[in-house]
């Protein structure tokens, strides 16, 4: 399992206080708002809308806040903000890979805040594709286990274009070409296979090693960029072994 995928599923486990859960619902409505004036607002006919629907309604998203996104996006509803998507690359401590996705109305501000998350944790930026090659352009689907094995969850989503199943203790991680994601979210579907989440996603080609220093200062960084309200989602290329987390979870 990649060290990325450990923060977040310790992360997961973790309760999420109030503070933070309303940055969540904000980033999940404004992920509903974008799909929905790129893709228009059906989720039949939009899959981009309709996994973040899903994403949204499986964090508790009250179902008013996701209908009137969809209408702000759609253009039924007037409001809707002009979002553009940024991407920001950089370097977190020990020499660690970091990617920071933005969603923004205002590209100064999203540079000030993610600039500053990274000088006061101990990363630096970096040139546009000068850590971008470092990462594949994926798809991601979380299955819980449920009483699941993992050839099950392979058997069900192999035909569809899946080319790892990874096992995360509590649940299993199915990795798949970034257009195979939809295919591979329906095959759990059809399959009777519940999912938590089905993410496009950046996955490391390579890994630095933390100790347990290491990863916490990381840890650190990736939390300061993720409490921004324009940051969207943050990929950093750190591995860290089962021990490494026990001790930084101490």
């Amino acid at each position: 399992m990649s060290g990325h995928s450990k923060w977040a599923t310790t992360k997961h486990k973790k309760a999420v206080i109030d503070a933070r859960r309303g940055k969540m619902f904000a980033k999940l409505i404004k992920n509903i708002e974008v799909a929905a004036r790129t893709g228009g607002g059906d989720p039949d006919g939009n899959p981009t809308l309709y996994d973040a629907i899903q994403k949204a309604k499986k964090s508790s998203v009250p179902n008013d806040n996701i209908d009137r996104a969809v209408k702000r996006g759609s253009g039924a509803d007037a409001g809707g903000a002009d979002y553009q998507t940024i991407t920001y690359e950089g370097y977190g401590p020990n020499g660690v890979a970091v990617l920071i996705e933005c969603l923004t109305d205002n590209r100064n501000r999203a540079a000030t805040e993610v600039r500053t998350a990274m000088t006061r944790n101990g990363g630096t930026m970096a040139d546009p594709g000068s850590v971008a090659y470092l990462f594949n352009r994926k798809g991601v689907v979380i299955v819980p286990k449920n009483g699941l094995t993992e050839d099950d969850v392979l058997l069900a989503v192999l035909d569809a274009g899946a080319e790892e199943v990874n096992d995360l203790g509590e649940s299993f991680e199915v990795v798949s070409e970034a257009t195979d994601l939809v295919a591979v979210r329906t095959a759990l579907v059809e399959a009777g296979i519940d999912y938590d989440s089905a993410d496009p996603t950046f996955l490391p080609s390579m890994q630095v090693e933390l100790d347990a220093e290491g990863a916490k200062k990381v840890f650190k960084l990736i939390d300061a960029l993720e409490d921004s309200d324009e940051v969207q989602n943050v990929y950093a290329n750190f591995d860290v072994s089962d021990e490494v987390m026990e001790a930084v979870d101490a």
